[in-house]
């Protein structure tokens, strides 16, 4: 097979959330691998940041903003995607939110936002986007999914609840479409130190507890979810559909640390 089939040059790839956190290291690891990359989220300052920096990679990119609330929104995407590149290969789905608080004291319009985001929004891609590769009979689509979908963690449940669904989604999908092309897989991050949450984790107890159970002993640098993406994306994988990669630093294998 060689490393050749790791190698996006031709591919075209939209990155919904890749202006920021995970999704824009993702999307830059997508242009550094040869990829033209589409990064799009709702604030049009940010694309257009994301933007200039793949291209300045040599890269084609898009300056489309979206919102994976908004089903005509994303259609145009779509629409704007086909247009600069002619074909969308890949597709990430990055966009989500999050909020910490007991389950007791969670409102319904927090919980529904969590979902309508993480697991709704998704779906909304996956069938606009899908339909589009289902069509061509190709297509490799990533969804981000979290160690919160397979463990437990205090007081964030609904958005733990909502990448649990993102897991079995991701599986569904790989049923219904691998055998017409379209790959579907996840991946799922452990901690990683962002602007976002840097202040929940430096220092503090909860960190202090993220660093325990981590045998590897440290937070993950965004840009290594690169090399994950890059993978399962590419050629290489072709015979990879349904799986979740973990990418945690060996948390979830975690038992005695010490």
């Amino acid at each position: 097979m060689g490393y050749a089939k790791l190698d996006l040059t031709g591919k075209s790839a939209v990155v919904i959330g890749g202006t920021s956190g995970i999704g824009h290291a993702i999307a830059l690891g997508l242009a550094e691998a040869g990829a033209d990359v589409a990064p799009t989220s709702r604030r049009a300052d940010q694309v257009e940041a994301a933007a200039r920096e793949i291209e300045a990679l040599g890269r084609g990119s898009l300056r489309a903003t979206s919102d994976v609330t908004d089903h005509a929104s994303l259609q145009q995407l779509l629409g704007a995607a086909v247009k600069a590149f002619g074909k969308v290969d890949i597709l990430v789905n990055s966009a989500g939110r999050t909020k910490r608080a007991p389950t007791l004291d969670f409102s319904e319009q927090d919980w529904n936002g969590i979902f309508e985001t993480n697991l709704t929004g998704m779906v909304r891609a996956c069938q606009i986007f899908g339909r589009h590769m289902l069509g061509r009979r190709y297509g490799r689509i990533i969804n981000i999914a979290s160690i919160g979908s397979f463990r437990g963690m205090m007081e964030v449940s609904a958005y733990s609840a909502s990448k649990a669904a993102v897991a079995s989604l991701t599986q569904s999908l790989a049923v219904e479409w691998s055998e017409h092309g379209v790959n579907v897989n996840a991946i799922a991050p452990g901690v990683f130190r962002t602007a976002l949450n840097e202040k929940l984790l430096d220092g503090t107890p909860r960190g202090t507890e993220w660093l325990m159970r981590t045998p590897m002993k440290r937070f993950g640098q965004l840009e290594e979810l690169a090399g994950a993406a890059i993978y399962l994306a590419s050629d290489a994988a072709s015979y990879t559909t349904g799986s979740v990669l973990i990418v945690d630093g060996g948390i979830l294998a975690s038992g005695v640390n010490q």
